[in-house]
C-alpha cells in the first residue's frame, strides 16, 4: 500500500488551542491523498443517517494512537480505512473490530426520531456527536476533535474537556481518525436498522437503511408511518408532509 506522507504535516503548527472553534476549511489538510492524514492526538469526529427518513442518526468519535500512521501492524489493521461511503459493507465490517481494538479511544451516541422531529436534524446531529464525545473526554493526551463536514459543534454541546476542534470538509476521506469514525458509526446504524426491520416489517429497514429509496416511499404510502420515521421529513408520512421542512425546526442552543 501507498506510505501514508504524514510527516510535513506534523511539523506544521496545524492547530491552536487558541482558535477553539474554526468553522472553516484548513490550509493544510491536503486535497485527493492516496490514503487519509493521520495527526496523533486528534479524535475524528462523524455521522451516519442524517438524509434517512427513518431511524436514528449515530455518530461516532476515535482517537487513534499516535503512531498509527508508522506501526507496522497498525497500518496493516487499518490498511484500506478510508469514507465509509466509499467501502464495500464487507469491508467495512472487516474494519470494524480492527478500529475498536487498536484505538486508545471509541464511543457512539445517538439522536432518536422524536428528537431529531423536536430540534431538526442538524441539531439532533450535534446532540448524537456530544454523546459520542463522552466516551473520550476523560483519556488523557488528547487534544481536540476534527469534526466532519462545513459545521463545528456548538460549545454548548461540547464536553467541557473538549479543549479544540475543527470542521473539514469531506475529513472522512482526508483524515484517518474520521474514517475511522464513519466506519463505526455506518457498522453500527446498519445493524440497528436491520433489528428495526424485524420490529417494524414491511418498510425494508434492512435493505435501504432508512433511505429515501422509492420502495421505501412507496411502502410509507401504503403502510402509514412508524415509530422510526421523522414525521418532520418530506417524504417520511407520504404526501400530507410533502412540504414539512427538517431543517428549521426548533433550536437548542
Amino acid at each position: 500500500m501507498p506510505k501514508r506522507q504524514n510527516n510535513a504535516f506534523l511539523e506544521l503548527p496545524l492547530l491552536s488551542s487558541s482558535l477553539p472553534y474554526v468553522q472553516t476549511e484548513p490550509a493544510f489538510i491536503p486535497d485527493g491523498n492516496a490514503c487519509p492524514t493521520h495527526i496523533p492526538g486528534y479524535a475524528g469526529v462523524d455521522e451516519a443517517g442524517r438524509g434517512c427518513l427513518a431511524g436514528p442518526v449515530v455518530a461516532a468519535a476515535v482517537l487513534l494512537p499516535d503512531d498509527a500512521a508508522l506501526n507496522p501492524s497498525l497500518l496493516e489493521a487499518f490498511s484500506g480505512l478510508t469514507d465509509s461511503k466509499k467501502l464495500p459493507a464487507a469491508k467495512r465490517e472487516e474494519l470494524a473490530p480492527r478500529i475498536r481494538a487498536h484505538a486508545l479511544g471509541w464511543g457512539l451516541g445517538l439522536s432518536w426520531p422524536p428528537e431529531i422531529d423536536k430540534c431538526n436534524i442538524l441539531q439532533a446531529t450535534f446532540l448524537a456527536m456530544s454523546r459520542a464525545l463522552r466516551n473520550l473526554q476523560k483519556l488523557s493526551g488528547l487534544k481536540g476533535i476534527l469534526v466532519d463536514g462545513n459545521h463545528s459543534i456548538p460549545e454548548c454541546h461540547l464536553p467541557a474537556r473538549i479543549p479544540f476542534q475543527q470542521a473539514i470538509i469531506k475529513g472522512d476521506s482526508r483524515i484517518l481518525a474520521i474514517a475511522a469514525a464513519s466506519v463505526l458509526a455506518k457498522t453500527f446504524r446498519d445493524k440497528l436498522m436491520s433489528a428495526l426491520d424485524r420490529r417494524h416489517p414491511g418498510y425494508g429497514f434492512a435493505v435501504h437503511k432508512g433511505y429515501g429509496t422509492k420502495k421505501h416511499r412507496e411502502a410509507i404510502l401504503r403502510l402509514g408511518a412508524s415509530p422510526m420515521h421523522r414525521h418532520t421529513f418530506a417524504g417520511a408520512r407520504g404526501p400530507r408532509a410533502e412540504n414539512a421542512s427538517h431543517e428549521t425546526q426548533g433550536r437548542l442552543c
